[in-house]
């Protein structure tokens, strides 16, 4: 009997997270021959969404719709993914570590007396069994972990596990699951969204950020076309959020978010070490800074040392043209 992975997507305006895809990937790197089971949740019919699922993997899916799943809750989602987990008795579970996966997976692993290895970035093999690498000291050095016993629980970092290529022909049961979802503590009326639109910071290929050098709310316009030309979001460090240059929701750091972009453009960022534990595995960084002694330098692949006033729009009118 082959092993049985679960793996639970995460359903955002009725769009699938790209580290959901990314989550199935693990999920066969860690077991070739497991059967993938997708696990997808909402207030919302997901036929579509699990045929979404399948063509980027899984071999089958499980939804179930309720009207207080909605928006998230750990009880709300622990009641429904616990039932499954208990129909299908899995010999594992993947998910993307994000706020809802680093919320819920703790509880879920708690219910389960299950180990949890969380914010995996690579997996390798040893034989047969799955050796999972996960970055500490603020990223500074990176540790392998395993298993002990036969039950897998991992979160796996958003933009490390490059996703499986959609296959539209592939084929699996998309099955609607019924479940009471009932006695909730909690109940969200209204989720009140500051974050900028577009491209989700977590997942963003490109990300350009500001730091205390932008100098104010109106600097990061610059930032804004800039990653709007280059298809990328915009982030920040805490000294800016903290100067009310922009909402907390952009923080990127060791108090904010953890983001691995293809590109990432640090504008005025001095380079404090908890703003590099959030960002310092970037594939490519450049930072540009008017001062040469900043520590970001000490980081980056590229350097710009110069006004950014002056820089970012001669980069913008670059791009253009390139793209042109």
């Amino acid at each position: 009997m082959s092993d049985k992975l679960l793996v639970i997507g995460e359903v955002r305006d009725n769009d699938i997270r790209n580290v959901s895809f990314e989550a199935i990937a693990a999920a066969k790197q860690i077991s070739a021959d497991a059967e993938i089971v997708g696990v997808l949740l909402s207030d919302n019919d997901l036929t579509s969404a699990g045929e979404e699922f399948i063509a980027h993997g899984a071999d089958s899916v499980i939804t179930v719709t309720h009207e207080n799943l909605k928006e998230y809750t750990s009880e709300g989602y622990g009641q429904a993914i616990l039932e499954i987990i208990d129909e299908l008795s899995p010999n594992g579970i993947v998910m993307g570590h994000t706020s809802i996966g680093k919320d819920l997976t703790p509880k879920i692993a708690s219910r389960l007396s299950a180990g949890l290895i969380s914010d995996v970035v690579d997996i390798e093999k040893d034989g047969d069994d799955a050796v999972y690498i996960r970055p500490i000291y603020s990223g500074k050095a990176f540790e392998k972990k395993a298993f002990e016993d036969d039950f897998t629980f991992v979160t796996i970092r958003p933009n490390n596990i490059p996703a499986l290529e959609k296959d539209t022909s592939r084929s699996g049961d998309v099955t609607a699951k019924d479940v009471d979802i009932k006695d909730l503590r909690t109940i969200v009326k209204e989720v009140v969204r500051k974050a900028s639109e577009g491209v989700d910071l977590s997942e963003a290929n490109v990300i350009v950020a500001g730091g205390r050098g932008v100098k104010s709310a109106d600097g990061f316009k610059p930032l804004y076309e800039l990653a709007e030309v280059l298809g990328g979001a915009v982030g920040a460090s805490r000294g800016a959020c903290d100067a009310d240059y922009c909402d907390y929701a952009l923080q990127i750091g060791q108090t904010g978010k953890v983001v691995t972009p293809d590109l990432y453009i640090a504008v005025g960022i001095s380079g404090a070490i908890q703003h590099l534990a959030g960002m310092s595995n970037s594939k490519v960084i450049v930072a540009i800074n008017k001062d040469p002694e900043s520590n970001i330098f000490n980081v980056a692949d590229y350097g710009i040392v110069g006004d950014l006033f002056e820089v970012i729009p001669l980069l913008i009118e670059e791009i253009k043209k390139v793209k042109a």
